[in-house]
């Protein structure tokens, strides 16, 4: 048989398999904007990550610290205290350290916690190890380089959520402007470096500006936009409005919007190659997951129109709802990765039941609407 002819029999199984009506993904069936069901369900997919760790029990780098994201939006958005305080216990339980990866933006993602429940709380202890780790003078730090958040010697769009909206979070904490000005440098710097203005879209890092798959489509992982497009509502709920830059921010968000709502699926899932969902063809729920709650979030916040972005909104949260098992995991989630790979639905990780939070929090926002 043809590869081409192969690869399109292998979509159009999956879209046959995931189109409504035809099959769910999981067993769930929580309805759409039902504020107790979503709740449930948010309760659900986070007992099973607690129950189902997938590091050590101590860990606080970027796998874990990105599920505690989608906890703080959890709370923020419904005022459970049962999410506040397993994060405050998180927290406790290390001593408000960052974390302990190599990448200076890596680092900083547990702190998003830390700074959030110190707005909540209002304890400086929560935030000063933070402070003096950026402020050590460390290579991977904002006062040790002036490029201080490559990883392996790239820019990385991966980055975009987990440094500049600890930046913008410092900078209000504490009052002090270079941490915006970092931002800005740092936000912009890379986008400079990945941004395809045609596509209105990022590169995961260089090696992959302008490289073409085997069916000469581009490589545009979609997660890795996933970060960029969830990290911008983080920067922006933070930054000054009456920052010079502000407007830039939302030129990006508005113009990826657009980009990412029209390559999403029939299925309202998105595929991990934005630039070709036929390689790999199966559904992904990790960027799904960011994407609808970017999408969801600009919506709330009146940046985007709902008429023209809800339907994409329905479609999105359906299909994540749908990839959470009877038990509570939330499937289809790609593995630890730097390009679109391939994926079955048993893969998960701790970081796509953040995203899942992070989606559910926003549509909970929408279903008082």
């Amino acid at each position: 048989m043809p590869q081409s002819l192969a690869k399109m029999i292998l979509l159009l199984s999956f879209t046959i398999l995931l189109a409504p009506g035809c099959g769910r993904l999981g067993g769930s069936a929580a309805p759409l904007y039902d504020r107790a069901e979503i709740l449930a369900l948010m309760h659900k997919t986070n007992d099973w990550q607690q129950a189902n760790l997938v590091r050590p029990p101590d860990n606080r780098n970027w796998e874990r610290a990105t599920w505690y994201t989608g906890v703080m939006a959890a709370y923020k958005a419904t005022g459970d205290k049962a999410f506040l305080q397993q994060a405050l216990d998180w927290g406790r339980q290390h001593d408000w350290q960052v974390g302990t990866e190599k990448s200076g933006a890596n680092v900083l993602t547990a702190p998003q916690t830390w700074l959030e429940l110190f707005f909540i709380v209002g304890d400086f202890d929560m935030i000063a190890p933070t402070i003096a780790w950026v402020n050590s003078g460390a290579p991977n730090t904002m006062t040790g380089a002036e490029i201080w958040y490559m990883e392996s010697g790239r820019r990385y769009c991966d980055s975009l959520y987990v440094g500049p909206p600890t930046l913008a979070m410092l900078a209000r904490a504490t009052g002090d402007p270079r941490y915006l000005a970092a931002m800005h440098a740092f936000f912009w710097d890379v986008t400079g470096e990945l941004w395809d203005d045609q596509e209105s879209l990022y590169y995961r890092d260089h090696r992959y500006n302008g490289q073409l798959n085997e069916n000469g489509r581009k490589i545009l992982w979609s997660r890795g936009n996933g970060w960029v497009f969830a990290g911008l509502p983080r920067i922006l709920e933070y930054l000054p409005a009456d920052d010079p830059q502000r407007e830039r921010y939302i030129d990006i968000y508005r113009r990826m919007a657009a980009s990412i709502a029209k390559r999403q699926g029939p299925d309202g899932f998105w595929r991990p190659n934005l630039g070709d969902p036929t390689l790999p063809p199966m559904p992904e729920s990790s960027g799904t997951g960011f994407f609808c709650y970017g999408l969801a979030w600009g919506i709330n916040e009146g940046l985007l129109d709902r008429e023209t972005y809800l339907p994409v909104v329905r479609r999105a949260w359906t299909a994540l709802v749908g990839a959470v098992s009877e038990e509570g995991k939330v499937q289809w989630g790609q593995l630890v990765a730097a390009q679109p790979n391939p994926l079955t639905r048993e893969d998960t990780h701790e970081y796509v039941t953040g995203t899942f939070l992070l989606a559910a929090s926003e549509v909970y926002k929408l279903s008082e609407r």
